[in-house]
């Protein structure tokens, strides 16, 4: 009997690494012959760092950079040696992370130190950078990331623009004489969840503005300078920017990772079951076991376990859920492939007790599925 343990973190409550031990421990004490394998997951959003140093054995790099306010402030990326695989997470430069509420202020926030993380992992020799755009302060369209690697935006007196999302409709023009040189011998890949176009409506100023500080003016201000910016990196990339899904993600980190990266945007559950070689890993599972803190409606919209039952079903491979609570009735776990559920909150006293107490409780988990499958 193989198997396969491949599940989310339980946000506030465990990490998917925990997750995999506390399962592994739960089965073997009940079917002590059974081959298991762990592969953790993320779908880019937090804990996803801790995933990717798991699979690419890569060491904690720590850097000075700037702050969204140009603050200089410690960050850190994971690198791999053997593999000259770099993953950098915007927001450990550049999210709101960072910040307290009060601070939030999109329209003055800079992604230059994202930029600066990627030019000390082009400096430590990568070929593969992997960047995450979850969680950013900023809506600067990735000129700040931009200037770090020797973009310069220019306006109309031929003047360096400082790289803030207030002066996107300033810019005129884009010198991309001394952008640096390692930058073309390099692959980029871009967790993105979004489709979200730049600008408009549906784009990065109104939906995700507001909670990053930007006022009712500020939003109007930020999508006419995204609009007006879109013109000019046309102009310079022969590229309708309005056409690219996901141009709006992060602030328009999306558009920025394709124009000046030219990077691929991909869903971040994809990005880490490529890492992990997910699909291979699992040829020959009798079951998967997956699970989140929540099973409901979103989980089908991008997130890991959608990830999971993509690869369980064409396969062919059985897939058990266990998770904080669900509000999922059987027959919908069921159209969703997933073949057995068990939930935390089904034996804790309260939410309380049931966060403070997941380890626990997740071992029964694991012990009851044994004793009825394995």
């Amino acid at each position: 009997m193989k198997i396969v343990i491949a599940p989310d973190k339980f946000k506030n409550s465990l990490t998917g690494l925990e997750f995999c031990d506390i399962v592994e421990k739960g089965i073997l004490e009940e079917s002590p012959n059974t081959k298991i394998l762990k592969l953790p997951l993320a779908d880019g959003g937090d804990g996803t760092i801790d995933v990717v140093k798991y699979y690419l054995k890569g060491s904690t790099i720590h850097l000075k950079v700037n702050n969204p306010f140009f603050k200089t402030i410690d960050a850190s990326y994971i690198y791999s040696e053997k593999t000259h695989t770099a993953f950098i997470e915007m927001a450990e430069a550049s999210g709101v992370k960072l910040l307290q509420p009060a601070q939030f202020d999109c329209k003055n926030a800079t992604t230059l130190g994202t930029g600066e993380m990627i030019i000390d992992a082009l400096k430590k020799g990568a070929k593969t950078i992997i960047i995450g755009i979850g969680g950013s302060a900023t809506n600067d369209c990735g000129i700040g990331m931009a200037t770090a690697l020797g973009y310069h935006f220019l306006d109309k007196n031929h003047k360096i623009v400082q790289p803030i999302g207030a002066n996107l409709s300033a810019i005129k023009a884009i010198d991309t004489s001394k952008v640096h040189p390692l930058l073309s011998n390099v692959r980029f890949k871009i967790a993105c969840d979004v489709t979200n176009p730049l600008y408009g409506k549906n784009g990065a100023a109104y939906v995700y503005g507001a909670q990053k500080g930007a006022t009712e003016e500020d939003i109007i201000m930020l999508d006419k300078g995204l609009q007006d910016f879109s013109k000019v990196l046309n102009n310079v990339f022969t590229i309708d920017v309005q056409s690219v899904k996901g141009a709006g993600a992060a602030g328009g980190m999306g558009i920025a990772s394709k124009v000046f990266l030219n990077g691929t945007l991909e869903p971040g559950i994809q990005m880490i079951k490529d890492i992990s070689n997910f699909d291979a890993q699992i040829e020959g599972a009798d079951w998967i076991i997956t699970g989140e803190g929540k099973l409901d409606t979103q989980t089908m919209s991008g997130k890991t376990i959608k990830g999971v039952l993509a690869s369980a079903i064409a396969k062919k491979i059985k897939v058990a859920a266990f998770c904080g609570a669900t509000d999922l009735n059987d027959k919908h776990l069921e159209e969703f492939g997933i073949l057995y559920t068990d939930t935390v909150i089904n034996y804790a006293k309260d939410l309380d007790d049931s966060m403070q107490n997941s380890k626990k409780y997740l071992h029964l988990l694991a012990k009851n599925f044994a004793l009825k499958h394995l």
